[in-house]
C-alpha cells in the first residue's frame, strides 16, 4: 500500500510539472501570489487554483522588465464568470480609462478598484472589463489577464488583449513609465506564446465610434511599429 501511494504521489508531481512547462519555459517558478517574487508575476502559466501564478524573477531575460501587479494584490474583487481566451491573438488594442491618472502604486490601486466596482455595478459586467491597465507609475495592473476572455473592445474581446492607460489623454501623453511598461507588457505577451510576434496594434476607435484612447495618445501609437492602418 504504502509503495502505491509513493507512485501515486510521484505521478502526480510529474503531472503538475509537465503542465506548469509554460511557466518553466518563461524562467519561472509557479506559486501562490502572496509569496514574494524577485520579478513580477504572470497568470495563465500554472495549474492550480487563481491564486498559484509564474514567477518570473528579475534578470532571466523574459518579462523580466514589466511588473504586473495581481488581482489579489491590488484587491480585486472575484469575477462573476469567465470565459477561456484562445491564445496566441494577433489583435491588441490600446485604451485609457478616461480618468485621473496615479503616478504611485497606492493610488494606482485604489484607481483600478474604483474601475471594477464601476464596470461591475454600474454596467453591470462579471468583471473589470480591460485585460490590463497601465499607471504613471511604471507599473501594469492585471485585470482579466492573459487567460480569460475581456469586454473592452466590441466584436473583438475574444480575439484580442487590451491594455487602457489609467488617465485621459487627448490633450497629453501618458509618462515614460508608462508608455514603456505598454511596450514592455506586449513584448512579454509574445514571449509568453499569448501574443503573435506579427500581431496588429490599434486604438480603441479602430474598432469603433469613440475617441478612446484620446487624441494625443492615439496619435502616439499610429508611430508604433505594429500599428496597423487598416480597421481591424
Amino acid at each position: 500500500m504504502v509503495s502505491v501511494c509513493l507512485l501515486f504521489l510521484v505521478g502526480a508531481a510529474v503531472y503538475v510539472t509537465a503542465d506548469d512547462s509554460a511557466c518553466t519555459a518563461a524562467s519561472g517558478n509557479c506559486q501562490e501570489d502572496s509569496l514574494h517574487c524577485s520579478g513580477s508575476y504572470v497568470s495563465g502559466l500554472c495549474t492550480g487554483h487563481a491564486t498559484r501564478r509564474c514567477c518570473i524573477p528579475a534578470g532571466s531575460g523574459s518579462c523580466s522588465n514589466v511588473h504586473i501587479v495581481t488581482r489579489s494584490q491590488w484587491g480585486a474583487r472575484p469575477a462573476k464568470t469567465h470565459s477561456t481566451m484562445h491564445v496566441p491573438v494577433n489583435e491588441f488594442f490600446i485604451h485609457h480609462t478616461e480618468t485621473p491618472a496615479c503616478t504611485d502604486m497606492t493610488a494606482c490601486k485604489t484607481r483600478v478598484r474604483s474601475i471594477q466596482n464601476y464596470h461591475m455595478d454600474s454596467n453591470g459586467w462579471s468583471d473589470i472589463g480591460y485585460s490590463f491597465l497601465v499607471g504613471e507609475d511604471g507599473n501594469v495592473y492585471e485585470g482579466r489577464g492573459w487567460s480569460y476572455v475581456g469586454a473592452h473592445t466590441q466584436n473583438y474581446n475574444s480575439i484580442a488583449f487590451a491594455a487602457s492607460m489609467i488617465g485621459s489623454y487627448d490633450s497629453h501623453l501618458p509618462n515614460a513609465k508608462a508608455l514603456t511598461a505598454v511596450k514592455n507588457l506586449i513584448a512579454c505577451g509574445i514571449q509568453l506564446g499569448k501574443i503573435r510576434s506579427t500581431y496588429r496594434l490599434y486604438g480603441h476607435r479602430d474598432a469603433g465610434q469613440t475617441s478612446c484612447p484620446g487624441d494625443r495618445l492615439y496619435a502616439e501609437i499610429q508611430t508604433w511599429p505594429h500599428y496597423s492602418h487598416a480597421h481591424p
